[in-house]
């Protein structure tokens, strides 16, 4: 097929195995753009026949930026590298190319999210729907350091997969604290410039409005101790970014 899958990889070798081998039944034009990894992570990549190229890290969406230049095909496919595309989505995407030539449009896919241990989602997980399948001319990743998402051109039709991938985010609960407290050091920029008093009352209220969005509205209560440990971990997290931003001003004198 006409597509592209790209990858941005740091010390990914726990999981890429798995992603890369459910990829390739879609796609041989496997790119991985890699800032620096010393795990085997590129040694897998290789083993797999993808494209390795190096980035020194600038930002999320810098490095997908530059991973959508080095692909071969107009149709690209984004993945993280922790998560697979589930046979249905593979038999899904198959469907779509051979039922004739595409229009340059774009498809939002389903990500689920699995808890440490397990082999699928929670009954009923809808944790993201977002752009990840897309033509060339549709749109691009924006360049913004966290906040990665595809901007399209104006007019671009969005469509629906109906299969979803399967999200790995995290090994153990350890690692889910781990990388939550590393990625919420790059968002303290744009918190810390909030004002004070409302950072205050955001320290206050983030740990029981988050516990309780996550375990009741997000449905973690369907994932039983795990969906409450995954729900108690991400409400305090959301508070340790505040504590973050509020620590930052007070270095800085704001």
């Amino acid at each position: 097929m006409p597509l592209s899958i790209f990858l941005i990889t740091h010390n990914e070798a726990a999981r890429l195995g798995q992603v890369l081998s459910a990829a390739s039944a879609l796609s041989d034009d496997l790119v991985i753009v890699d800032s620096g990894s010393t795990d085997g992570t590129l040694e897998i990549a290789k083993q797999h026949g993808a494209r390795v190229f190096h980035r020194d890290w600038t930002g999320y969406g810098a490095q997908k930026r530059f991973a959508e230049d080095q692909c071969q095909n107009d149709w690209l496919l984004n993945l993280d590298a922790d998560e697979v595309v589930t046979p249905a989505l593979i038999e899904e995407i198959n469907a779509l190319f051979n039922s004739g030539e595409l229009q340059p449009e774009a498809y939002k896919v389903h990500i689920r999210n699995l808890y440490p241990g397990d082999t699928k989602p929670r009954p009923f997980a809808t944790d993201y729907n977002v752009v990840r399948l897309y033509h060339r001319s549709a749109g691009r990743y924006r360049d913004d350091p966290v906040y990665d998402r595809v901007v399209l051109e104006a007019g671009t039709s969005v469509r629906q997969l109906a299969a979803p991938i399967y999200h790995h985010s995290i090994i153990s609960w350890f690692h889910m604290v781990d990388k939550a407290n590393r990625f919420t050091s790059h968002e303290i920029g744009k918190i810390a410039t909030k004002p004070r008093w409302a950072l205050m009352i955001r320290l206050v209220t983030e740990m029981p409005l988050q516990f309780l969005r996550n375990y009741f509205l997000r449905g973690h209560w369907l994932g039983g101790w795990k969906g409450f440990v995954f729900a108690l971990n991400t409400a305090y997290l959301r508070t340790l970014r505040i504590a973050k931003a509020l620590e930052e001003k007070d270095i800085k004198g704001r």
